[in-house]
């Protein structure tokens, strides 16, 4: 099994429409558009999404190690909002690659590269569970 198979597995970040378009170890971007299913009240992106868009990036890149790890902590600020008909990219960089609590920044920003939210996340790496690839 691929990584991209594994994660094709998350049936709730491919149902809200986001895409991995790129992994490789330590580094991935998930992209989705903003559409009415993402919409508040407010006709403003949700900010679940945002966080769901950061976390799928943040375990892309901290699992494309093979080993499997999950978010142990994660804080997000959200600096500007998104509308419907938006692109949104979310960028991991694996900071500090740890055997077993990995941190990691993810960026996401809009179709013109505007910084829009930014996520840090801590996770764990399960040592002792069948590697993913």
């Amino acid at each position: 099994m691929t990584l991209q198979e594994y994660f094709a597995g998350d049936h709730f970040a491919s149902d809200a429409g986001m895409e991995i378009t790129m992994l490789e170890k330590g580094h991935a971007i998930v992209e989705m558009t903003v559409d009415d299913r993402h919409l508040n009240g407010a006709n403003f992106c949700q900010g679940g999404v945002f966080f769901t868009l950061a976390d799928l990036a943040f375990a892309c890149a901290t699992n494309s190690h093979g080993i499997p790890t999950v978010t142990v902590s994660a804080n997000i600020t959200i600096l500007r909002a998104a509308t419907k008909g938006m692109r949104l990219r979310a960028e991991a960089h694996e900071i500090f690659d740890h055997k077993a609590l990995p941190f990691a920044e993810v960026r996401v920003t809009d179709g013109d590269g505007a910084l829009l939210a930014v996520l840090t996340a801590s996770g764990y790496r399960k040592q002792n569970a069948p590697p993913l690839v």
